[in-house]
């Protein structure tokens, strides 16, 4: 499908955010990540009014471009023209986390096999991988309370997720939130890493967990690993890995 440009009518800041977005719905799809047309990622654009742009709804995430994006406000008003409308749950989940963290400049959303089935086991995620290490370092849960389709259920949800990178919906999936899109599509590689890493050993024999003081020094190494947790050595490479299959993204 093609959708007109928008380039020439919004702010440069506005398309390079609608550039990078389109390309994290790409690489979801990539990764395999993507549920049909049912999770989300939204960015929020900088300042008050608290708008923020997100996917239009019935369009798979391969699919998705720079202009398809639609704007929308706290209300759930569309501010951009679009013929699809807003996932609904997309809207209360992702209207709740921008309502309060002024950090979150893009929150991500999926309901992958891995994710689902660790957040259906009561243990949650397990400190015996590196990569489980970087997930406990910023984590909170929420307990399932059936499609998210109520505002009631936005400040459970808010004070669940508190300051955390990380969030696991239980018996639904993960979510992280992140201070721009690149960061927000790195911790989600190492989020559903974790999962996928904990399903395989649980297959296996006795686990042997992480001593908790590594847990709880991780965050410099976080820091150092992978450039001030904002993604910035691993963005560009994905952007290059993306523009070798298909630049329609960036339109």
């Amino acid at each position: 499908m093609s959708t007109p440009s928008l380039k020439d009518q919004v702010s440069p800041e506005e398309w390079q955010l609608r550039v990078d977005l389109a390309a994290c719905y790409r690489l979801v799809a990539a990764y395999g990540w993507s549920d049909l047309i049912f999770t989300h990622i939204s960015a929020r654009i900088p300042g008050p009014e608290h708008q923020f742009l997100i996917n239009p709804y019935g369009l798979l995430f391969e699919e998705i471009t720079a202009s398809s994006l639609i704007k929308i406000d706290q209300a759930g008003n569309k501010l951009s023209a679009s013929e699809h409308p807003v996932n609904p749950a997309g809207f209360v989940i992702h209207s709740a986390v921008h309502a309060v963290r002024d950090d979150a400049a893009c929150d991500l959303h999926t309901h992958t096999r891995a994710g689902v089935a660790v957040s259906a086991q009561a243990c949650g995620v397990l400190p015996i991988s590196q990569q489980s290490t970087f997930v406990l370092a910023s984590l909170g849960y929420h307990t399932y309370e059936g499609v998210a389709l109520h505002d009631a259920e936005k400040p459970r949800l808010q004070a669940d997720l508190g300051d955390a990178k990380h969030l696991m919906l239980r018996n639904h999936g993960l979510l992280v939130v992140g201070s721009s899109i690149a960061e927000a599509f790195l911790l989600m590689y190492n989020f559903e890493s974790t999962c996928q890493i904990q399903l395989a050993a649980q297959a296996g024999g006795t686990l042997i967990e992480v001593d908790p003081r590594i847990v709880d020094g991780v965050g410099h190494a976080m820091r150092t690993q992978t450039g001030g947790l904002g993604g910035a050595f691993a963005w560009p490479a994905m952007l290059r890995k993306l523009d070798r299959m298909d630049t329609s993204y960036r339109t």
